[in-house]
């Protein structure tokens, strides 16, 4: 392999390791070197299960049961959500090794230097600040039921803790989640202990009832956005891993854990609510501990607090990663500890706002509309990076010409910005929210078949624009870098 690219933000050689004696991660959105590489291909599995075992996590079935059908309908929806989502999300996490490059980075190739940037990258950011200030509420509203303690400063110390693992980074994430998962998996299987042994649920619970299109195709979205939600940084936690990882192997120890933790949270969630429909989602959990056993639901709560602050860290280290790629876009970054925690304050700052303006009583509603306009969001960008990586370019990408504003990539990408418009103006007819319901979907009776129209759109746009591409000139640029190798 050659030596990285001399006008890319790389680290210079005496800072040229993954972490300095601290421990502390230096790198950000710069390629990884193969001699960087590490970690196993399974370490994936434990920080996507336990990725999904939090409060957040378990409030989106809270948010899911509101929307108004049965709960056994809610428990399909978010089955077929999660499958559905993860899916894409999970071939995602499968460029980490391949690329060794952040997520974002490598949508340059597709939406241009300054267009991924200015559209991609924004998106992104709304992403984790509005999943960010989704933790901040329910963190809060934990220590505030354990210690007692406003609910604002119960956030400032989730918070605090959470920017301190996230500027640690990525080595560090990925630790702490291999040290939660059985502890994560053993607070679930005591909460379905305190759904199957309850009595809080009358038989009729259990009933499917009447199919309501409408309420089963929204939460269906929003089931599958919170799992689309994962794909703008999900390669952020592989981009480690040895380049010979196979992207069949980094699929399955993605999709698999996640989607499985997916279903099992979301379906708690869902009950837990049925079980206490007035109160916030933490105290709903806290509840249908309790029913098992007196005090268990303060340390379910606390055990999923703990599972939040992880989580927390990993929303706090992509929005820092998307704010310095932001920032790289207009004007090179040099990757350091400094800018990496500047930008961490930057998200704390950012999220603490917007949480004391939604507050708890807001939540559902709020999250619930997060959730809906995320999908939207992401479906159409889903849809042209994946197909890009495996059907255009096929892994075959110049790392150098990423992070040149000149390069053959070009600073706007006509045919992924071009795509993406045109698959959003194609889905809004379909989409249904609060305050707007497209006419397609009014006819349709009110459901969101949005993301079943936007995917198909925005990839075979993309793939049909692509095909005036040089591709036999771009191999030959990325054979001379000979940075990667071809994709397995």
């Amino acid at each position: 392999m050659s030596s990285p690219p001399t006008h890319a933000p790389f680290t210079t050689a005496a800072q040229d390791s993954a972490a300095d004696p601290s421990g502390i991660e230096i790198r950000s959105i710069d390629w990884i070197p193969t001699a960087e590489r590490h970690g196993r291909v399974r370490h994936l599995g434990a920080l996507w299960f336990v990725g999904n075992i939090n409060l957040t996590a378990m409030a989106t079935g809270v948010a899911a049961l509101s929307i108004g059908t049965s709960l056994m309908w809610t428990l399909v929806a978010t089955v077929l959500g999660s499958l559905f989502g993860t899916f894409f999300m999970a071939f995602h996490s499968a460029q980490g090794p391949h690329l060794g490059l952040p997520q974002l980075v490598q949508s340059r190739a597709q939406f241009g230097y300054l267009g991924a940037a200015l559209s991609v990258w924004v998106f992104a950011l709304v992403n984790y600040l509005a999943f960010n200030a989704a933790d901040a509420i329910l963190s809060g509203d934990a220590v505030h039921i354990l210690f007692g303690i406003d609910d604002s400063l119960g956030y400032l110390f989730s918070a605090s803790v959470a920017a301190v693992i996230a500027l640690f980074g990525y080595r560090w994430i990925h630790r702490l989640s291999r040290w939660l998962t059985w502890p994560m998996a053993a607070t679930m299987c005591v909460l379905t202990l305190s759904v199957v042994a309850g009595e809080e649920l009358p038989p009729a619970f259990f009933e499917f009832g009447v199919f309501d299109t409408a309420a089963f195709m929204t939460v269906f979205v929003m089931v599958t956005g919170f799992q689309l939600g994962w794909a703008p940084y999900v390669s952020d936690y592989s981009r480690y891993l040895p380049a010979q990882t196979t992207t069949r192997s980094a699929f399955w120890w993605t999709y698999a854990p996640s989607a499985l933790s997916a279903i099992w949270v979301f379906a708690i969630g869902a009950v837990s609510s049925s079980v206490a429909p007035d109160a916030t989602p933490v105290a709903a959990f806290e509840q249908l501990a309790d029913g098992l056993a007196d005090g268990l639901g303060r340390v379910v709560v606390a055990t999923l607090l703990v599972g939040l602050l992880a989580v927390m860290a990993i929303n706090q280290y992509g929005g820092m990663m998307a704010i310095i790629s932001i920032r790289d876009s207009f004007l090179p970054v040099r990757p350091t500890r400094r800018i990496r925690a500047v930008c961490i304050g930057i998200m704390f700052v950012l999220v603490w706002g917007i949480a004391q303006f939604v507050g708890v009583d807001r939540f559902n509603s709020f999250y619930g509309n997060v959730l809906i306009f995320l999908t939207y969001l992401f479906t159409p960008w889903t849809a042209i990076n994946l197909v890009d990586y495996f059907f255009v370019r096929r892994g075959t990408y110049a790392i150098t010409e990423l992070f040149n504003p000149r390069g053959m990539y070009g600073r706007w990408g006509w045919r992924g910005n071009l795509s993406y418009l045109f698959c959003a103006a194609v889905m809004v007819p379909f989409m249904v929210t609060v305050p707007f319901t497209g006419f397609a979907a009014r006819a349709l009776g009110g459901t969101d078949y949005s993301v079943f129209v936007g995917l198909p759109v925005a990839g075979l746009t993309y793939l049909l624009l692509c095909r005036s591409i040089d591709l036999t000139e771009e191999r030959r640029v990325a054979a001379e870098e000979s940075l990667i190798g071809p994709a397995r």
